[in-house]
């Protein structure tokens, strides 16, 4: 590896850092951090902080000033050419005579899909692209959403060592300890929606937010044939809840919960249809979805091909019984050879705890 190759890795691990710190506030957009660089003097850096503010690289500009003439500029994701909330990116770094832009990633937005390389080129300005694993991890969400027009779904559960989320009783409580189960919640700030069925919410009455100060809460996806969800469940306490019934939702409940401002969706026929779902979630935007349970919905996800990364967190319990809860149900698969197979696997200790995460392997994916 040469010098300029490994002075951009460094610099571009650096936009990837500052990116990193829009987690959770920036969707539907990506994370974005970019770092100006002149005569190996960092001039000029920024990021996304949220939607509808300025881009990282107007940021960037900004803290440069005039010192961007001639500079390189490191970013993580190809600069946007079109208008969204905010102007586009390219106008203002040809405008500042950047001479060379070093990204990780094209951005598979069909509005800007290698337009925005185009256009730097023509300009005169160089552009290299060095691929990096941690800018497509960062992304993954707003990447998916664009490359397969559907969000990005990660499935999780925390089971005992023989996949019971619950014994016969329906007793959980629980089987993750609370270092586990803390960690857990904090992988919602990644995601922009979080995903339940209403035995969930029901048997629960779960929160389903971060609880980390700073990070706003996602959207809370209710999905509810029959309209049961009682009006004090803590996932109603505000309007940031989204709910999918059908035909068979109780006509009273569901003028009273449209009255009171709640988003509902009325899927056709008697039952919720994912693909339905997904449809509707791309229509607003939403990039990724973390779904949370119980066993019949994170079944309905597997059955249907609809599962991109798995979170599974196991404690060293045994719970046994033919009619105790599986972390997993829906028809399964009927060979081992189709089964699901995860791939860049890693694993985490919570002290006598582990939580094992993995993609789903591409071939696998409908």
């Amino acid at each position: 590896m040469d010098r300029t190759t490994l002075q951009d890795a460094k610099y571009l691990k650096l936009a990837l850092q500052l990116a990193e710190k829009g987690l959770g506030r920036t969707f539907p957009n990506p994370m974005v951090g970019a770092v100006i660089v002149k005569e190996r003097r960092i001039v000029g850096e920024g990021y996304h902080h949220k939607a509808g503010a300025p881009h990282a690289e107007i940021e960037a500009l900004r803290i440069a000033t005039g010192k961007a003439r001639g500079a390189t500029l490191y970013v993580n994701l190809e600069p946007c050419i079109h208008w969204g909330r905010t102007p586009p990116c390219i106008d203002a770094i040809i405008q500042a005579k950047i001479k060379r832009v070093v990204c990780c990633v094209r951005d598979p937005n069909p509005r800007v899909s290698g337009q925005g390389i185009r256009m730097l080129r023509r300009a005169g300005i160089e552009v290299a692209i060095h691929d990096l694993p941690e800018a497509e991890r960062l992304n993954e969400g707003f990447l998916s959403f664009h490359r397969r027009q559907r969000p990005f779904v990660a499935i999780k559960f925390a089971a005992s060592l023989d996949g019971k989320i619950a014994t016969r009783s329906g007793d959980s409580r629980w089987i993750t300890n609370e270092r586990a189960r803390a960690y857990a919640r904090g992988l919602r700030g990644r995601y922009q929606a979080v995903l339940v069925g209403i035995n969930t919410v029901l048997h629960d009455n779960p929160h389903l937010g971060v609880r980390i100060s700073g990070v706003p809460y996602p959207l809370r996806i209710i999905l509810d044939n029959a309209l049961k969800i009682p009006f004090g469940s803590k996932v109603l306490r505000d309007n940031n809840v989204l709910i999918f019934t059908t035909r068979r939702a109780n006509k009273e409940k569901y003028k009273k919960l449209i009255d009171a401002g709640i988003s509902i969706v009325k899927c056709a026929g008697s039952a919720i249809s994912l693909r339905a779902v997904m449809k509707e979630l791309v229509r607003r935007e939403i990039v990724s979805v973390f779904v949370e349970g119980g066993g019949t919905v994170l079944g309905s996800f597997v059955d249907a091909g609809l599962v991109d990364k798995v979170y599974a967190f196991h404690a060293p319990v045994l719970i046994g019984g033919d009619s105790a809860k599986n972390a997993i149900g829906g028809q399964g698969f009927s060979s081992i050879r189709g089964a699901f197979r995860l791939t860049r696997v890693t694993r985490k200790a919570f002290g006598d705890n582990m939580l094992v995460s993995g993609y789903i392997a591409k071939s696998k994916n409908r």
